[in-house]
């Protein structure tokens, strides 16, 4: 059979308008949450963000919820909240967003990389064990694409040798482990809600715990280190109304009000998010695992699992072609892709504080031949044949 010319090469291209691997649905509900709190009389600190934290607490069944301005500051407050200082070290993955590691810098901690599991992705527990050392103090592990972690193992290490367990769960809104949201499975969860996730707030984050004294100091964290809480005075009787009292060094990592009402309104449509991407993530599993080409990303049987990424693995020794030229191709066919990610010890500010290559040889080998390809609810049926067709043509261009 003659093969399809590519449009790189001058072939017709799949798709005249191009798909981006994300995007937001926004629906004339959301508008008029926004619409409504823009009218009132609080844009900030009022009674939607309450409200909104109140939604995070029953979509992931904790207990306690602080609302924030996007997932970097949720990482930054749970380490914060953690006691992490200088001296200390955090192990986490490298198939990441940098915030998943820089949340360490930011307390003056170190962290250290654990590799993953060549089938899932995910943060591999025997890894973490092995490099627990006397200075160890937490681990962030990142339920990545989506996917959970293997809770039951890294909750066991952690317990069995003090560690403080963030999950960093930017990607896993809508996610459940043995039936159970994440959100409760880690001494603290932190989520993200930009735009490309699976529910959006514009920016926006969140951190879950079902601890009251890290509730306590995680809300200190994200509000100036100041509390109005009268019953948590230090200094005595307030001398009047107007008294506020700064207990600890905090950030301003507070989220809008109008953010917080989209973000509800968002969160009220989270079944259905969630049931369209597992449809789409099922269509492309069917069509990917025929093409030897093509690796397939595994998920544990424990994973409920909203998917917010689509991992594109090519095996590269069965191609003629490099994963830039793959990835290029799809743009020509009307496919925009994105690669998660960049190893983050592969970047400079991590080389040049003494991180080298080779550190995790499992991630490095994913990380070469990786790319996401569009997967968000407001693609069509018809979208998702097109990206599966521009796959098949690509793959069939280049196989050896």
């Amino acid at each position: 059979m003659e093969k399809e010319k590519l449009a790189i090469f001058g072939g017709v291209p799949v798709r005249k308008s191009r798909l981006s691997y994300g995007h937001q649905w926004i629906d004339d509900e959301d508008i008029e949450s926004v619409t409504k709190v823009l009218r009132g009389d609080y844009l900030t600190c009022g009674p939607t963000t309450e409200a909104l934290e109140k939604k995070i607490c029953e979509v992931t069944g904790a207990k306690y919820a602080v609302a924030v301005c996007n997932g970097t500051a949720a990482l930054h407050c749970a380490c914060i909240a953690a006691g992490l200082g200088e001296g200390d070290e955090v192990i986490t993955t490298p198939l990441t967003f940098a915030a998943s590691a820089n949340c360490a810098v930011y307390v003056g901690a170190t962290p250290v990389f654990a590799d993953v599991n060549p089938r899932t992705y995910n943060i591999d527990p025997d890894s973490i064990e092995a490099h627990i050392t006397d200075k160890t103090k937490a681990v962030v592990a990142v339920d990545f694409t989506g996917q959970a972690v293997e809770h039951d193992r890294i909750r066991e290490i952690c317990d069995r040798h003090g560690l403080t367990l963030i999950i960093d769960a930017a990607h896993a809104i809508g996610t459940k482990y043995k039936g159970q949201s994440e959100g409760t499975l880690g001494d603290m969860t932190c989520f993200s809600f930009h735009p490309v996730k699976t529910v959006t707030s514009g920016e926006g984050g969140a951190i879950t715990t079902n601890d009251p004294e890290l509730y306590k100091k995680l809300y200190l964290a994200s509000h100036h280190g100041i509390t109005h809480n009268e019953a948590e005075y230090k200094g005595g009787e307030p001398e009047g109304p107007w008294v506020y009292e700064m207990q600890t060094l905090g950030y301003n990592y507070r989220i809008t009000d109008f953010q917080a009402a989209l973000l509800i309104s968002q969160l009220n449509k989270l079944d259905k998010f969630s049931k369209r991407r597992w449809e789409i993530v099922e269509k492309y599993n069917k069509a990917f695992e025929e093409i030897p080409e093509i690796i397939v990303q595994q998920e544990i049987p424990e994973s409920e699992t909203t998917r917010h990424l689509y991992i594109l693995r090519l095996d590269l020794d069965k191609l003629s072609c490099t994963r830039r030229e793959f990835f290029d191709a799809m743009r020509e066919e009307g496919i925009q892709c994105q690669v998660h990610y960049v190893p983050v010890y592969y970047f400079p500010f991590y080389a040049e504080r003494g991180y080298k290559k080779g550190l995790c040889p499992v991630a490095e080998d994913i990380y070469k031949g990786i790319m996401s390809i569009p997967l968000y609810p407001l693609l069509t049926d018809e979208d998702v044949d097109d990206v599966i067709t521009a796959v098949k043509k690509i793959v069939a261009w280049y196989r050896k």
